[in-house]
C-alpha cells in the first residue's frame, strides 16, 4: 500500500498539450527502435540509430525528408513501420487512441475530450466524439478510394502483391501529406517524376493531398452544408478560399515561368502538382534543383505556409496566413477592426497569428544560417531544406543525406515543431499566467 501511494505521488499530471507532445515523442522513439532492428532493412543489418530516428521523426511528423531511400534500404517490415508512423502522425496518436476506445465501447471522459479538442483544433468540446467517428470513416473512405484508383495503374506495371502494397502505401502517404514514396528503385527518377505526364496518378495524388490538408472540420462543414457556402463556418470559408488561392496563383506562375520546356497536359499537370505538393505534401514530379531561384523562393513561401488547422498537414497554416493578410488590408483601409464575410476577427486571434508567423520566421532564418555555416552550403539551397522541414513538406534538392549529424538533429527538431505546432510546444512547457498588467499606455511611432 505504501509503495502504491508513492507511485501515485510520483505520477505525472500532464495537461492536454503535454499529452499530445508526449505521445508524438514516444511514438517517434518506438518507431526508431523498431527501424533499428535487422529485420527492418533489406540487408538484414542494423541501421545506425540516428538514421532510424531521423526516418521515424520524418514519418511521424508526416514530412518525407529522408537520409536513406525508402524503397531500396528498408524491407517490407521497415516500410510497414514507416507507413504506420505516417498514419498515426497524420491523424495524431490521441485521435487514434480515442477511436480505438470508442470502438471498444469505452467512455471518453472530459479530459480525453479536451485533449481531442486540441488535437483536432476545434473550438468546442461538444460533439467531439461524433466528429472523431466521422473522421475515421472519412479517412477509410478517402484512403481506400485513393488506393483503388492507384491500383488500376500499378497493376499494369507490377505483380499483384507489389501493386496492392504500392497503392496502399502511396494513398496513405498522400492523404497524410507525408510524401514518402517507394519509387527509388528507378534510376534517374526521384519521387513521382516517372509519372510526370500520367493524368490518373497526378490527379489522384493531388486530390488526396488537398483533402487531407484542408482539415477535418472543413470536411464536416462541406458534408453537412453541401454547396451552401454561406452557411459554412468562418474557418471553413477562410480555409477553402486561401487553399484555392495558394493552388491556382502559384500554378499560373509555374506554368508561365518555370515549365516552359513542357507541352500540353504535361505542363498543366506539372504546374498544378508542384503548387499542391509544396503545401506540405513532399511528392514531386519535376526536379526542384533545376528550378529558377525565383521559383525556389515561391516554393519556400508555400512550404512555410503549409496546410490548414486540424488536418494531416503541417506548416504555420493557411488560416494564419489569411488572418495576417486580412489584418494588413484592414490597416491599409484604416478600418478599426479586421473583418471578412461580415465577421469580425478577434484581437486574440490576430495576436496568435502574428506570434506564429514570427516564431516560424525566426526558426526558419536561424536554422538556415546555422546549417549554412555548418555545411558551408549555398544559402538558398539550405533555406529550401529548412523550410521543407519546418513546414513538414519533405521536398529536397538531394541535400538531406549528405548533412552532418548536427544539421540532421536541427532538421528533426524543426520537423517535430512544425507538426505539433510551435505554440503547442511552448504552451506545453510554460506555466499559464493570468496576471493583469496595470501599466500606463504610451504611444510608439512605427512605420
Amino acid at each position: 500500500m505504501q509503495n502504491l501511494s508513492i507511485l501515485k505521488s510520483l505520477k505525472l499530471k500532464l495537461n492536454s498539450t503535454q499529452t499530445i507532445l508526449g505521445s508524438f515523442f514516444l511514438a517517434i522513439l518506438l518507431g526508431a527502435l523498431l527501424l533499428s532492428f535487422p529485420i527492418s532493412s533489406k540487408s538484414h543489418q542494423s541501421t545506425d540509430f540516428l538514421t532510424c530516428l531521423f526516418t521515424a521523426t520524418s514519418s511521424m511528423c508526416v514530412t518525407g525528408l529522408i537520409v536513406v531511400d525508402t524503397a531500396t534500404h528498408w524491407s517490407f517490415f521497415g516500410q510497414l513501420i514507416i507507413l504506420i508512423l505516417i498514419q498515426f502522425g497524420g491523424l495524431g496518436i490521441i485521435v487514434i487512441a480515442s477511436i480505438i476506445a470508442i470502438f471498444l465501447g469505452q467512455k471518453i471522459n472530459l479530459i480525453h475530450r479536451t485533449t481531442l479538442q486540441e488535437a483536432l483544433s476545434v473550438q468546442k468540446v461538444g460533439g467531439i466524439v461524433k466528429l472523431t467517428k466521422f473522421i475515421i470513416n472519412g479517412v477509410i473512405i478517402f484512403e481506400s478510394l485513393g488506393a483503388i484508383l492507384l491500383f488500376t495503374h500499378f497493376i499494369q506495371e507490377f505483380d499483384l502483391p507489389t501493386a496492392i502494397w504500392y497503392s496502399i502505401f502511396h494513398s496513405i502517404s498522400a492523404f497524410c501529406n507525408a510524401g514518402f514514396d517507394l519509387m527509388g528503385f528507378r534510376e534517374n527518377f526521384s519521387s513521382l517524376t516517372y509519372y510526370q505526364s500520367n493524368v490518373l496518378i497526378n490527379v489522384t495524388i493531388m486530390l488526396l493531398i488537398i483533402i487531407g490538408g484542408i482539415g477535418f472540420t472543413v470536411w464536416n462543414n462541406i458534408l453537412t452544408q453541401k454547396t451552401n457556402f454561406r452557411k459554412y463556418s468562418l474557418q471553413s470559408k477562410i480555409v477553402i478560399i486561401t487553399t484555392l488561392s495558394l493552388i491556382i496563383l502559384p500554378a499560373i506562375y509555374f506554368y508561365f515561368f518555370e515549365y516552359t520546356d513542357l507541352n500540353g497536359n504535361t505542363r498543366i499537370l506539372t504546374s498544378l502538382f508542384q503548387s499542391v505538393t509544396t503545401r506540405t505534401a513532399g511528392f514531386n514530379t519535376s526536379d526542384f534543383s533545376k528550378m529558377s531561384e525565383v521559383g525556389q523562393v515561391v516554393s519556400i513561401m508555400l512550404m512555410l505556409i503549409g496546410g490548414s488547422p486540424g488536418s494531416t498537414a503541417g506548416g504555420m497554416k493557411t488560416t494564419t496566413f489569411a488572418i495576417l493578410v486580412i489584418s494588413t488590408v484592414a490597416i491599409f483601409k484604416k478600418e478599426n477592426e479586421p473583418h471578412i464575410f461580415y465577421r469580425r476577427i478577434q484581437i486574440q486571434i490576430i495576436k496568435n497569428a502574428i506570434t506564429i508567423f514570427m516564431l516560424y520566421l525566426h526558426l526558419f532564418l536561424i536554422a538556415s544560417f546555422v546549417i549554412c555555416k555548418i555545411e558551408n552550403s549555398a544559402f538558398l539551397k539550405t533555406c529550401f531544406e529548412v523550410s521543407s522541414a519546418i513546414g513538414t513538406v519533405g521536398l529536397s534538392q538531394n541535400f538531406t543525406g549528405s548533412l552532418s549529424n548536427i544539421s540532421k538533429i536541427i532538421l528533426m527538431a524543426l520537423m517535430f515543431l512544425g507538426r505539433v505546432g510551435g505554440l503547442t510546444f511552448i504552451y506545453g512547457f510554460m506555466p499559464t499566467l493570468n496576471k493583469k498588467a496595470g501599466y500606463i499606455t504610451e504611444d510608439v511611432a512605427v512605420g
